[in-house]
């Protein structure tokens, strides 16, 4: 029986291109299809801040951070809390993927010439007992070219097999079915879209030109998940999270459909925790968008003042950069879909990052000149472009002005200046003592007993309204769509399983497609720095064993 190809990979992304190097190493004839433009290769890990999580690295060694496999994994399972009877695959890829950041990973990217910013950050502190949520320590990674800089060496290994021979890349297909011809699935077919020039990210046109059939012994899914697809979002929305909410910002573009998850379900794949999912409580609309409601995620240091619609502060430890879901879950039983932080000049020139590649230039552009240029700005260019230009920005000299400003953001005024001053001036006296009974101030002294946090993350603790701090800034803080945490159900093989727990033949999935390994491999919360780690490791697992399955 002829074949077109050893293996189908569906999907360009950063898993489909792991999946797909390893294919190629391998000497395996592989067909790549993804239904966007070819400047769209590299998929969302293009767009990425590029972090990535590692255990007892020599960055993290030379920051005097004390890390190590039992804390990490301490960690991982604490954050997972995984309780179902599903998540028996999703707990084995967790261990082996604590064994992957804690083992050969670093080396691996090293190897391909990855590099990585000396400063190491601390996402997802938790703040619960040892055994909860959060990261311990500092763990997030920053790659020295962002997100661009984690594809570049797979792209550039699937290019080669290209020239080799090897790899046909079939972008504008959109594959509609999978079907078996034997016994096990081995037949690809879809719709040719119409080439299209479009800027990477922006909407491709969804007019049909053609069809088309393939053949592999193996298809590998790295399709990615349903954050551009809201309404499937709400749907797969869970009541521990509160409703769902009317309004979202996209922190992926449109395409991220999920689609191809419920091919693959109809084809006899086993999709499982769907409700596992990963958004953001900080987002803010792009003032310069790429895509249609595109929205940037604030990577928070912790002093600003995070306020609930009506004024209140968050309770403990819902303190930014402490508990994604906690924080988003607290939001959504509120009544009000929105926050604000409120903070000054001071804070936000050193405790303000922007998710995404194309809003950290210097690190993109792998520039020392131009961290050192940021480093030393009142505040940094992205930011203070979103102060002047963005929509959910307030900037003010007093406090007064900065509540006008605040209602007027709102269908109705929620904030009253008087309640908003008394919070903020009993803020403001628990800092002028050594000693307090406010967790936040605690935290932020705590933060910085870190070298990388008080160089580069934690503004010195000052009073919010002394006026050399100022002006005063107001931030409308949004919910953000991001990953999707559940997925198709693998072994540790990758190997997509059916409701039976057998496998499906002839078929694998990686990526978020996959929820990063096993069907979910974070469970119910993330660490951070494991979404890109994760397409990575599935991804290598995938195409490794996909490779000796073949003939």
């Amino acid at each position: 029986m002829a074949y077109d190809a050893d293996v189908i990979v569906i999907g360009a992304g950063l898993a489909g291109l792991a999946a797909t190097a390893e294919l190629v190493d391998a000497g395996r004839k592989v067909i790549l299809l993804d239904q966007e433009p070819e400047q769209s290769i590299g998929g969302q890990a293009h767009w990425s801040f590029g972090g990535l999580f590692f255990v007892d690295s020599p960055e993290q060694r030379r920051l005097r951070i004390k890390d190590s496999h039992a804390l990490a994994l301490q960690d991982w399972m604490g954050t997972a809390a995984f309780d179902r009877p599903e998540d028996h695959w999703p707990r084995k890829w967790a261990e082996a993927y604590v064994d992957f950041a804690a083992g050969e990973k670093r080396a691996w990217l090293y190897g391909q010439g990855v590099r990585f910013f000396p400063v190491v950050g601390w996402a997802e502190r938790g703040g619960y007992d040892a055994g909860g949520h959060g990261n311990s320590v500092p763990r997030f990674h920053i790659t020295w070219g962002t997100g661009p800089g984690v594809v570049e060496p797979f792209e550039r290994r699937v290019r080669a097999g290209a020239a080799r021979g090897l790899v046909q890349l079939k972008f504008r297909h959109r594959v509609t079915g999978l079907s078996r011809s034997a016994g096990s699935v081995d037949t690809v077919t879809g719709e040719i879209l119409e080439p299209s020039g479009v800027e990477r990210g922006k909407a491709s046109s969804r007019s049909v030109t053609g069809a088309f059939e393939f053949r592999a012994q193996a298809v590998i899914v790295t399709s990615g998940g349903i954050g551009g697809n809201h309404d499937l979002v709400r749907a797969n929305w869970p009541e521990r999270l509160g409703k769902a909410p009317e309004k979202m910002v996209s922190g992926v573009p449109a395409h991220v459909d999920g689609l191809m998850l419920g091919i693959a379900e109809d084809a006899g794949a086993r999709l499982i925790n769907r409700d596992r999912m990963w958004h953001y409580t900080e987002g803010i609309h792009n003032w310069d968008p790429i895509w249609n409601n595109h929205g940037i995620r604030i990577l928070p240091g912790p002093s600003s003042l995070w306020l609930d619609a009506l004024g209140n502060r968050l309770p403990v430890p819902l303190f930014p950069g402490f508990d994604t879901l906690g924080t988003l879950e607290h939001i959504m039983r509120t009544g009000h879909e929105h926050t604000w932080f409120v903070l000054d000049q001071k804070i936000i020139g050193k405790e303000f990052a922007l998710s995404g590649s194309e809003q950290n230039p210097d690190l993109t552009g792998k520039s020392v000149k131009d961290v050192f240029v940021r480093a030393r700005a009142d505040v940094p260019g992205p930011v203070k472009a979103f102060m002047d230009h963005g929509v959910d920005f307030v900037v003010e000299k007093d406090l007064g002005a900065l509540v006008r400003g605040m209602n007027a953001l709102t269908k109705e005024p929620l904030i009253e200046e008087a309640a908003l001053r008394r919070e903020i001036t009993a803020r403001d006296r628990e800092v002028a003592n050594p000693f307090t009974k406010d967790l936040q101030i605690t935290a932020i002294r705590g933060a910085r007993r870190y070298l990388g946090d008080k160089l580069i993350r934690t503004a010195t603790p000052h009073r919010i309204l002394d006026p050399k701090a100022g002006p005063l800034i107001a931030v409308r803080l949004n919910i953000l769509t991001r990953k999707t945490l559940g997925g198709l159900e693998t072994d540790l093989s990758a190997r997509v399983l059916t409701d039976g727990g057998d496998p499906l033949a002839g078929v694998y999935a990686a990526g978020e497609a996959a929820g990063f390994g096993g069907g979910g491999v974070h469970g119910y919360r993330s660490l951070e720095g494991t979404f890109l780690g994760g397409c990575l490791f599935s991804g290598r697992t995938a195409g490794r064993a996909a490779a000796k399955a073949v003939d």
